[in-house]
């Protein structure tokens, strides 16, 4: 049976919540980001994307690239999109159910370096240890899920998410979340898990992983993103788009003021994906915090990254997402 957590914030049981954002701020964040996208527009590298919005009644602007996204297509990607998504692992007692205020876990990652626990080396991760951090994972009972842990230095870049992907889904019957780089990868990674549950029907059933991918902040998606969202929504895999505009660095330094540049980059994304296939799985994804001027380093454990994560969880409900975000 699938797993459905305890709800946060949630009166009748008790529960703890933070909302950083009032309901009239929340809807002054939605007018601000309907205006961007409207007006300003988001760079898109891929030619396929932009010709897919175009279809859709979006403004293109060929020569610089830019997409402007008018509300109503906004809101009809909102109302196609699932509210709530069972993320499947290789067997349904691991199952796990993302909806609305109900909270699960999963570990952080991409990790470049390890620690041996048995000589206490400190070195460049490779994929035998994104095998062992795998079963590390599976153990656990409270982290349900599986993020891509470390970076296989051992493999070439082109094909390093293959060997990510390959040393986690022998290692954890959990959920995944992998980022697959590009289509090329992304494919391949199908192919696993169609031969590992054996074949795309059952695949399409209970999908083993989700596609993880992020926009460029401010306002800029990339020809990888752009092909994960249409083709992870095409061989029916649910999407996770981590948005990481940092205030003070690649957003402005105002916290209301990046928001905005997060939801319109994930309302953006939602759009493509959805004209790709509507009912396709999205998740509202997030890993924020501040730019630390003085050393110029992310301050990953600062305050204002728990003020921005918890945001980005309401921002998920105000449309009726499932959100996805870093604790630090």
């Amino acid at each position: 049976m699938t797993k459905r957590r305890l709800k946060a914030g949630k009166l009748g049981s008790g529960g703890l919540g933070l909302t950083p954002l009032t309901e009239a701020e929340m809807n002054e964040l939605h007018l601000a980001s309907m205006e961007v996208m409207r007006t300003k527009g988001i760079f898109v590298e891929s030619k396929e994307a932009r010709e897919l919005y175009g279809d859709n009644g979006c403004i293109i602007d060929e020569k610089n690239r830019l997409v402007k996204i008018p509300e109503y297509l906004v809101m009809e990607a909102v109302n196609s999109a699932p509210t709530n998504f069972k993320a499947c692992g290789r067997l349904p007692e691991y199952d796990i159910m993302l909806e609305d205020t109900r909270v699960s876990f999963t570990n952080f990652g991409e990790g470049i370096e390890f620690v041996n626990p048995y000589t206490l080396e400190r070195k460049a991760s490779v994929k035998e240890d994104t095998c062992m951090t795998a079963k590390v994972i599976d153990y656990l009972g409270h982290v349900e899920t599986y993020e891509r842990s470390l970076l296989s230095h051992d493999k070439a870049p082109p094909v390093q998410a293959l060997h990510n992907a390959h040393a986690s889904l022998t290692n954890t019957c959990k959920h995944h979340w992998l980022g697959p780089v590009n289509t090329y990868q992304l494919k391949k990674i199908h192919e696993m898990c169609s031969i590992i549950v054996g074949g795309d029907d059952i695949l399409k059933e209970r999908p083993l992983l989700t596609y993880v991918t992020a926009p460029i902040s401010p306002l800029k998606f990339s020809k990888d993103q752009c092909d994960i969202l249409m083709e992870g929504a095409r061989l029916d895999h649910g999407v996770n788009v981590i948005g990481m505009a940092m205030p003070g660095a690649s957003a402005p330094v105002h916290m209301a003021s990046s928001l905005v540049i997060y939801t319109v980059e994930q309302l953006g994304s939602l759009v493509l994906n959805q004209l790709s296939k509507k009912g396709s799985y999205f998740v509202c994804g997030a890993s924020m915090c501040i730019l630390d001027m003085r050393y110029g380093t992310a301050s990953v454990g600062c305050p204002e990254a728990g003020i921005l994560n918890c945001a980005v969880g309401q921002i998920a409900r105000r449309y009726g997402l499932p959100s996805f975000a870093a604790g630090g």
